[in-house]
């Protein structure tokens, strides 16, 4: 018979919050001599980290999701000696050099208590700074430029959701809250290029994710969800008015047929 700690809680769901994405910088000449391939241009770290920052430097990262995360492997442009990357714990972040972009596979494992399969996401590397849609500004400016205009942050928060967990996994999970994000922006915000207007507020300084943001982001999808509803709705009166349009040629043809036999 099996204890209670592994009886899965129907009816209950909880999440945590997570961020991924990376931050790039342009080498000097000087770091460039030192790497592995003349080519690198760029230094760059990719990594799963909880929302909240440790410190002004970094994006994320103060809380450890090792309670909860057993393993994160990263899989990297395969012109790299080693593409795949697996880290048992914290941090879960990769460093390297390179001089493109490319899409990064991310694979997260959680600890055996939770019983949940590995989750998946997708993340773009970036490293050339974020330009804004219809401006003179080149996707790639010159070397000596994007390194005055600072490091490049890419980064996406999300949300881990768990229904119905065993009870020895939210045991864990509610003994680990995670921190509370400021309520307030006072640092750059990160850049989403679901939010266009957010660029100009992410440049200056290394971003911080919020309360405010995350309550603009929900507002934005609530808005996305009601034009999709609307806009549903709207071909669906459409759909309906051809119908009612398709019955009445069918019943003038049905009569029209009936009058010449």
């Amino acid at each position: 018979m099996a204890s209670n700690d592994r009886v899965r809680q129907r009816g209950i769901t909880i999440h945590r919050p997570i961020i991924y994405g990376n931050t790039a910088v342009v080498l000097t000449q000087q770091e460039r001599e030192t790497v592995p391939s003349p080519d690198h241009t760029h230094r760059w770290t990719v990594a799963v980290r909880s929302p909240a920052s440790a410190d002004s430097e970094t994006v994320g990262g103060k809380d450890d999701l090792s309670y909860f995360i057993k393993r994160v492997t990263f899989k990297l442009h395969d012109t790299y000696t080693v593409p795949s990357r697996t880290f048992d714990k914290p941090p879960f972040e990769v460093t390297e050099t390179g001089w493109g972009e490319f899409e990064i596979q991310i694979r997260i494992n959680f600890v055996p208590e939770s019983g949940e399969k590995a989750v998946v996401v997708y993340h773009h590397l970036k490293l050339h700074p974020w330009t804004a849609a219809g401006s003179n500004d080149p996707e790639i400016p010159p070397l000596e430029v994007a390194m005055k205009m600072g490091p490049v942050h890419s980064w996406q928060y999300d949300e881990i959701v768990f229904h119905d967990p065993f009870q020895s996994f939210l045991n864990i999970l509610t003994a680990h809250p995670p921190t509370a994000l400021p309520r307030h922006k006072s640092r750059p915000v990160p850049f989403h290029t679901a939010n266009p207007a957010s660029l100009e507020a992410s440049r200056g300084g290394v971003p911080e994710f919020t309360q405010q943001m995350e309550r603009e982001e929900a507002e934005r999808l609530e808005a996305a969800r009601k034009a999709v509803v609307a806009e549903t709705d709207n071909w669906r009166g459409r759909l309906i008015g051809k119908e009612k349009e398709l019955e009445k040629l069918k019943r003038l043809l049905e009569a029209r047929g009936g009058s010449t036999d």
